[in-house]
């Protein structure tokens, strides 16, 4: 076990240590792009399956209504977009990104076969792969391909575990979850409190957080120096992952904002990352969760107020950006597994479906309406067609955001991009 400085997910088929690759990218004469005055993207998960339909409402049509008679969201009850779209009024900041131009829509996204299942869905959205084969991310395709020498800290996320998104042959970036980065940025002596907040926060399924670990998704085998047994090897790997956690606390302490963060989960690691951007890390891409989205019942006022949680959180991070200077830097990036149902259901709440809709927020984003919003009435076993493939959305954020030299060995072949940067 580690101390409590931070919980790190090692993937089974990692080859190197992170320790190994830091002192390789040191010793590279030419020093990779980093997200230290680089482009960075962030990646927010909506995890569950998001209602579409009730997040970007299509108030002008008549089948909207009549598919949901409690449920539908009424013109005066949205920020309207256009004559037929509106933006759930839970979500003023984002209306008002709209309203800049720094706000990407885009409707309808979704891929070929869906599958409503949360772990396949979501597989498949963050490998980029629909035939659900791959043993690689979409991200951790980006590090192996296009960043080349970059420090372990290439990718950090602070999910539970390593998203497979950074799935990677040779870096596949951290996944930090720590009791301490709470205690440290938030102030005050009291660990007890700190960690229990993280228990809740980020507890595995598998027993209770004691500090922090190591965790070998899968059960595999952990490759070190050959010669090496594996205790050794993860020994080691601790001891530079307290190393690296102590230079990342430093680091995020650094920056004392001015900009009130609400509580939720959300607001928490997005002020960290805004700690993280302030302060240096040289992070490309950023990795965190808003979940909940599972809306089979009673749905209305809990979606409303996930999305409220959403929009404050983003207001929040948006202006510590822009405080700091970074704003321009930063793009951000909404995903959802599924969309969910046409028609409520009886208990007042949608299942599973298929197509949705995706945010991309940044002044560096050319704002609008992107895509078409599919047909309610031309409907797949209930559910709607996804009129745009999430990987031209992919596309776009890697080739023209992230400037990554081919997307076609990342996603398998080069996808037309959605145009939404200059």
């Amino acid at each position: 076990m580690l101390g409590a400085s931070a919980a790190w997910t090692v993937p089974a088929f990692v080859e190197r240590t992170f320790g190994q690759m830091h002192h390789e990218a040191k010793d590279l004469a030419i020093q990779p792009v980093t997200g230290k005055d680089d482009t960075i993207l962030v990646v927010l998960q909506l995890a569950g399956g998001n209602d579409g339909l009730n997040t970007l409402a299509p108030f002008g049509d008549d089948a909207y209504h009549r598919a949901r008679p409690r449920l539908a969201k009424k013109e005066k009850e949205l920020i309207r977009l256009s004559d037929y779209v509106g933006l759930n009024a839970s979500m003023p900041f984002l209306g008002e990104m709209f309203k800049e131009g720094n706000l990407g829509v885009v409707q309808g996204v979704g891929y070929p076969n869906p599958n409503r299942s949360h772990f396949v869905s979501t597989s498949i959205w963050e490998t980029g792969d629909t035939n659900n084969r791959s043993n690689t991310g979409w991200l951790g395709r980006y590090f192996d391909n296009s960043c080349e020498g970059s420090d372990p800290t290439v990718g950090i996320s602070f999910n539970k575990t390593q998203p497979e998104s950074f799935g990677a042959e040779r870096n596949p970036g951290i996944c930090l979850n720590s009791p301490e980065l709470y205690r440290w940025v938030h102030g005050g002596g009291d660990r007890a409190k700190a960690e229990e907040f993280f228990s809740e926060l980020n507890q595995p399924d598998d027993g209770p957080v004691d500090g922090g670990s190591i965790d070998m998704p899968g059960g595999g085998k952990v490759g070190g120096v050959v010669g090496e047994s594996n205790l050794d090897f993860l020994e080691r790997v601790a001891l530079d992952a307290q190393v690296s956690s102590k230079r990342i606390l430093e680091i995020a302490a650094k920056h004392k904002t001015r900009v009130r963060y609400d509580g939720t989960p959300l607001a928490r690691n997005l002020n960290l990352v805004s700690r993280m951007i302030a302060g240096g890390m040289p992070t490309r891409v950023y990795y965190v969760s808003h979940g909940g989205f599972d809306t089979h019942n009673q749905q209305g006022n809990s979606h409303d107020r996930l999305l409220g949680q959403l929009d404050s959180a983003l207001k929040s991070f948006f202006a510590d950006l822009k405080e700091q200077g970074n704003d321009k830097r930063v793009v951000l990036m909404t995903f959802s597994e599924f969309g969910r149902r046409v028609a409520e259901n009886a208990s007042a709440g949608t299942d599973h479906g298929k197509a949705s809709c995706l945010f991309v927020a940044g002044p560096a984003v050319k704002g609008g309406l992107y895509g078409k919003y599919p047909s309610l009435t031309e409907l797949s076993k209930g559910d709607l067609m996804h009129t745009v493939d999430f990987r031209n959305v992919y596309a776009g954020v890697l080739g023209d955001w992230l400037r990554a030299p081919d997307i076609r060995p990342i996603l398998g072949k080069a996808y037309p991009k959605m145009g939404m940067f200059g």
